[in-house]
This record gives structure tokens, C-alpha cells and sequence, in this order.
């Protein structure tokens, strides 16, 4: 139990811990100090739906609908596509809207839908989640469940520890020129994804 708990925990994280437009997101808001708590629990909840979906069966039941994974591919690619064009106009201008000073805030509303499109609407969310998890769980056969929490526990992990951690890059941050190199950053990381996505 103890070893597919730690095998689960150890793998989740591996998954999740590169720089994606999600992980991109989540430290963008952590270093604006802005609904910081309800993203990295959106973040975590839904992997862990998805995990616990995938160590259920469910990626069985995804392969089997044909139509499901192109509206993925498609929508995805047109949103991160999207959010890659704001980021590069925002370091384009000086990112003035980035600065944590600054009034303008993100609202919530906005925040959270931002969240939910970058986590329910990337197809390798599903892939690695749902059917690579759910693949691997059934080499722990009686132990599912166990593997599942870690894994889960890993995605509560990374995504707090982004989200706060976040805060300790502040002092680099406070030049306007580090928010502009971030937005480059963001609008490459997320242009690369959704060239992926479509070829």
C-alpha cells in the first residue's frame, strides 16, 4: 500500500511539474497575489477528479469516443492560442496590467474560468492524467486506491507550493521588466503548446 501510495505521489509530480500553460498561469497569479487560493484548489481538485477517474476506468471509456479528443485538440489550441497573443501584446506594451501594484485586478470570475479553460481544455491533461495514471494504477492491483491518493497528494503539493512559493520571486518581480520577460515567456510556453496540439 505504502509503495503504491509513494510510486502514485512520485509519478503525479513528474507529470505535473513541468512548465505548462496551467503551472505558467497559477505562478503568474501567485506572484500577483490574486486568487491565489481558490486557482491552486481548482488546480488540485480537478486533477484529482481526473486522476480518480482515470484509476476508475474512465480512460477506457475516452479512447472508445471518437469525436471527444479533435473538439479537445481544437478548442484548447484556440484558447491557448488566444491567451499566447494577450501575453506577448501585454510584454509588447510593458505588461503595466502584470504589476503587483497595480489597481486593475483580475477579478475572480475571470481567474477562475481562465483556470478551469487551462485545465479542462488541454488534451494532455487527459492523456497523462487520465489514461497514463490510469494505465500504470492497475500494476497495483488491490492498491489502486493508495496510488491514487498520492498522486492526488502530489497534485495538492506542487500546486500550493507554485502558488505561494510564487511569492518569494516578489523582490525580482517588482522591475518592470522581469513582469515583461515573464509575459514572453508565458506567450512562448503557451504558443509551443497549442503548435503541438494542432500537428
Amino acid at each position: 500500500m505504502i509503495v503504491a501510495a509513494t510510486a502514485g505521489f512520485f509519478l503525479g509530480l513528474s507529470l505535473i511539474v513541468a512548465i505548462g500553460a496551467q503551472n505558467a498561469f497559477v505562478l503568474r497569479q501567485g506572484l500577483r497575489r490574486e486568487h491565489v487560493l481558490p486557482l491552486v484548489l481548482t488546480c488540485a481538485i480537478s486533477d484529482a477528479i481526473l486522476i480518480a477517474l482515470g484509476v476508475a476506468g474512465f480512460a477506457t471509456v475516452l479512447s472508445r469516443i471518437a469525436w471527444l479528443e479533435p473538439l479537445l485538440r481544437y478548442g484548447g489550441a484556440a484558447f491557448l492560442i488566444t491567451y499566447a497573443l494577450r501575453s506577448a501584446y501585454s510584454a509588447w506594451t510593458g505588461g503595466n496590467s502584470l504589476r503587483a501594484s497595480e489597481s486593475n485586478r483580475t477579478s475572480l470570475r475571470t481567474a477562475f474560468l481562465t483556470c478551469l479553460a487551462f485545465t479542462w481544455l488541454n488534451p494532455h491533461v487527459y492523456l497523462d492524467t487520465v489514461v497514463l495514471l490510469g494505465s500504470i494504477s492497475t500494476r497495483y492491483a488491490g492498491h489502486e486506491l493508495a496510488f491514487a491518493l498520492g498522486a492526488m497528494t502530489a497534485s495538492f503539493f506542487f500546486f500550493f507550493s507554485l502558488g505561494y512559493g510564487a511569492r518569494l520571486l516578489a523582490p525580482l518581480f517588482a522591475r518592470p521588466s522581469a513582469w515583461r520577460i515573464l509575459d514572453v515567456v508565458i506567450a512562448l510556453v503557451m504558443a509551443s503548446i497549442a503548435i503541438k496540439l494542432l500537428f
